[in-house]
């Protein structure tokens, strides 16, 4: 049955969504439905159903709240409504844009532990040969934001663990300790949503394995609780 319809909304993706109503001939269909199947067919793929939690990179965890089209220079475009769940923000995705933005299905509660895992895993690279002048910062930090936009829960777990270990050796930036912040956030974010574990348990469980270094700073950890993903 289901792939009649696609079948039919196949031959349709160039008219309207009441078009496309029409021809399914089923009240059944809601025009929400509809927009998902339709975007199957443009994209290959549709992952996302209304009120499913999706992952932004670099922004957090939301929730599809509305799915709706609109007319954009002439065409019909689809969007998703995406309401966060952790701060005070909506915003409208056009569904075409979903993979480049790399917007994703939160993590298998596999793929969490073993990003809670490897934060118990030395660096990947020797403290000693860290460049900490200003322009190996501005390379770290490059390579660190292009990390964060992939999405990968892994790669942000491993930029919070080597973050942690470079405070051990000297006072965070102000750059430095903004990207602790903010990896710290997205990973208790997934992982709260993942395991439906409160933040406070999900946050001392993150921090468990630097308790035994010695930090040189020591202010990054109050730093840390007050962050703000904007």
């Amino acid at each position: 049955m289901l792939f009649s319809y696609r079948l039919k909304i196949s031959k349709l993706l160039h008219r309207t969504v009441s078009d496309v109503i029409k021809c399914c001939n089923n009240p059944e269909l809601s025009a929400v439905a509809v927009f998902g199947l339709r975007d199957f067919f443009l994209k290959g793929r549709f992952m996302f159903d209304l009120k499913s939690k999706v992952v932004y990179p670099g922004h957090g965890v939301a929730v599809i709240d509305e799915l709706f089209e609109r007319t954009v220079a002439g065409s019909t475009v689809t969007f998703m409504k995406l309401a966060f769940l952790f701060k005070d923000m909506t915003i409208l995705v056009p569904t075409y844009n979903v993979d480049a933005i790399g917007i994703r299905q939160p993590s298998s509660l596999d793929n969490v532990n073993i990003a809670v895992a490897e934060l118990f895993n030395k660096p990947d690279r020797r403290l000693e040969s860290i460049d900490f002048t200003p322009s190996g910062w501005n390379k770290r930090h490059k390579d660190y934001q292009n990390k964060i936009q992939s999405g990968s829960l892994f790669e942000i777990a491993k930029i919070y663990r080597d973050l942690m270990y470079v405070a051990q050796q000297k006072d965070l930036s102000f750059g430095e300790r903004a990207l602790l912040q903010t990896t710290e956030e997205l990973l208790a974010q997934e992982i709260q949503v993942v395991r439906g574990l409160s933040r406070e348990f999900i946050l001392q469980e993150i921090r468990t394995p630097f308790k035994q270094l010695v930090f040189h700073d020591t202010n990054f950890l109050r730093a840390a609780e007050t962050v703000s993903l904007s």
